[in-house]
């Protein structure tokens, strides 16, 4: 006895396997309970005829419409719902980006496609673990899951392209903002990127001021300037009035001793760091180019360490 198909785009065709393996293991999980005896009540079964789907077919007489249909609804749903965070997801996220913004040729489909799997899977849960981005992707899930498993309930077929594109309604919403969201750190780090080679450019046409700067990372954003013997350097105001105006107005907290370094403007700068890859010790780099040398640990900065953070190591 059938009782529901489910019909996937073409484009996934290599996929419907997949969903049809993940729903028999949902099933198997989920309904154990409801038998009362070891034969399985229900089976999924891939059929290729046209459009790939999977049909689920109850297994006589185990089953029970009354008794079980809500149970194998539920186990269904959540099989789906996996699937389309996992398989489907990019490219709901693509369509949106396409329909949100076209005929804007400023915008990079491609760059906001890649924003978008940053802030879902990557960057944006940098330092909080895996737990804060799985407890995401679950909840995801169960927005999608529980409208899957109400359709279910009254209707025979589900399409999934049709599923994606005109219902799930508050998941599509969710990311849409996730698009929009992206789209503004995207121009955000542009502007920026070009703040940055506009100093860049500045900082070639100057002219050396001091042979050596030695910049001590203490910890956090602290950042201490020596001169050439080492000793405390209070560097002046930039003399370029366009170019302190802009880096007072586009440098953030933590930069300001990119601007303290182009109102010095050395001839060489040794970063002096425990943490080599930080964000602003790599903008220095950017900016001066081979004018940096990162150390590590030596003889002149070690005493300098001594007061960093607990949390730094040697």
């Amino acid at each position: 006895m059938e009782l529901f198909t489910v019909t996937l785009p073409s484009a996934l065709e290599h996929e419907a396997s997949g969903l049809a393996q993940l729903m028999n293991d949902y099933a198997a999980n989920d309904l154990h309970i409801e038998a009362k005896t070891n034969e399985p009540l229900i089976q999924f079964k891939l059929l290729k005829n046209g459009e790939p789907h999977v049909s689920c077919h109850a297994l006589l007489p185990h089953f029970q419409l009354a008794e079980h249909s809500q149970s194998v609804y539920l186990s269904a749903s959540r099989a789906i719902a996996e699937f389309i965070v996992a398989r489907m997801e990019p490219q709901i996220l693509a369509v949106t980006i396409r329909r949100q913004y076209k005929g804007n040729y400023a915008v990079d489909a491609p760059m906001i496609e890649k924003y978008c799997h940053e802030l879902l899977h990557g960057k944006e849960w940098d330092g909080l673990g895996t737990k804060f981005l799985d407890a995401d992707r679950q909840r995801r899930k169960t927005k999608v899951a529980d409208e899957i498993e109400l359709f279910l309930q009254e209707n025979t077929w589900l399409d999934l392209t049709g599923l994606t594109t005109f219902r799930l309604q508050h998941y599509r919403k969710e990311l849409a903002e996730i698009v929009e969201y992206a789209l503004d750190e995207y121009v955000l780090d542009k502007q920026y990127q070009e703040f940055i080679s506009l100093l860049k450019y500045f900082v070639g046409l100057q002219e050396s001021k001091v042979p050596i700067v030695h910049l001590v990372h203490k910890g956090n954003h602290e950042f201490v300037m020596y001169n050439d013997k080492f000793q405390l350097f209070e560097p002046k105001p930039h003399s370029d009035r366009m170019v302190a105006e802009m880096l007072e107005t586009e440098m953030n907290i933590e930069d300001m001793v990119i601007s303290s370094l182009i109102a010095v403007s050395p001839k060489s700068i040794m970063v002096h760091t425990r943490q080599p890859d930080m964000q602003v010790i790599r903008t220095i780099e950017t900016i001066f180019d081979n004018r940096v040398s990162v150390c590590t640990q030596c003889s002149a900065c070690s005493p300098s360490f001594e007061t960093i953070n607990d949390g730094i190591q040697p």
